[in-house]
């Protein structure tokens, strides 16, 4: 079993959805959490003097999935100043520092490279860097420890909300969820804490009923010109190039079978129960 943590959330402002300091209490790395609006207030704090990792984040209304951007600075506070001015997209900063100040240029540089490599490869946040980060040379035990320090960011960076760097896993079998439709279409996916993951290798209809609706439409469009769905001539489908988070079992399914659905009842376990039975009804169980 996976030891349990201690994590350490001080809110500076008394405000819960403010500016927000984690750490684990028995480590070093220290995040600060701080939404755009709270900037002003947040440049004003010592912590941000220091040599550091950040993630500028934000959700624009017209992509389908959010988007991070990955740097280091010498300088946390000044940096965030010239971002606040250069981009438009984040409404929201995590400022990685250490505690014991022990952070040197080549280490935060390591780690901007490290974490720009595991957010791509857990493909869930659209990155925002222009070009990607160089690996610096350091040497194996500082590797090594600065990899012990990534733990404890990818823990905290999840931890206050942004799952930045957790890969989606596919579940046991008796727990995937099924969507089908005809012998061509066939989707399965997962209900998650963040909303309904439909994995990489589903299939999607091309045909729209006239009913489906204009933000389906446009939403299916997204994933078109993303490359998350392209189609595949041969079967006359669309295909899922990696995994998607929707926001819905019902999103999810109405961009499966092109037309109006209740995600709830479409979706289906190996046993036939529907995603209502098991994960609403009180029917619980997948057997």
């Amino acid at each position: 079993m996976p030891l349990g943590k201690t994590i350490q959330i001080y809110l500076p402002g008394g405000n819960p959805r403010g500016l927000k300091i984690a750490d684990v209490t028995s480590r070093t790395v220290q995040a600060i959490l701080i939404p755009r609006s709270t900037l002003n207030m947040a440049l004003k704090r010592a912590e941000l003097e220091n040599v550091g990792l950040y993630f500028l984040i934000g959700n624009p209304d017209d992509e389908t999935k959010p988007l991070v951007y990955i740097g280091e600075a010498e300088d946390c506070r000044a940096r965030l100043q010239q971002q606040n001015k250069a981009k438009d997209f984040w409404n929201v900063a995590i400022v990685i520092i250490s505690k014991t100040k022990l952070f040197t240029k080549a280490h935060v540089k390591y780690l901007e490279w490290y974490c720009y490599t595991q957010a791509k490869k857990a493909g869930r946040y659209r990155i925002e860097n222009a070009n990607e980060p160089t690996r610096p040379h350091i040497s194996e035990p500082t590797r090594d420890d600065l990899l012990d320090n990534f733990e404890t960011i990818r823990l905290l960076v999840s931890t206050l909300g942004y799952p930045i760097f957790d890969p989606i896993v596919k579940p046991k079998d008796k727990e995937m969820l099924i969507c089908k439709f005809g012998d061509k279409v066939y989707a399965e996916g997962e209900l998650t804490e963040e909303g309904f993951v439909v994995f990489k290798g589903s299939t999607a209809r091309i045909e729209e009923t006239k009913t489906i609706g204009k933000w389906a439409t446009d939403l299916r469009a997204k994933l078109l010109r993303e490359g998350v769905l392209v189609e595949d001539k041969e079967k006359g489908v669309y295909r899922f190039t990696q995994d998607h988070v929707f926001s819905s079992p019902s999103s999810a399914a109405v961009t499966v079978l092109g037309r109006n659905a209740n995600g709830w009842t479409v979706w289906k376990y190996k046993n036939g129960k529907t995603l209502d039975e098991v994960k609403r009804s009180g029917n619980a169980g997948y057997s």
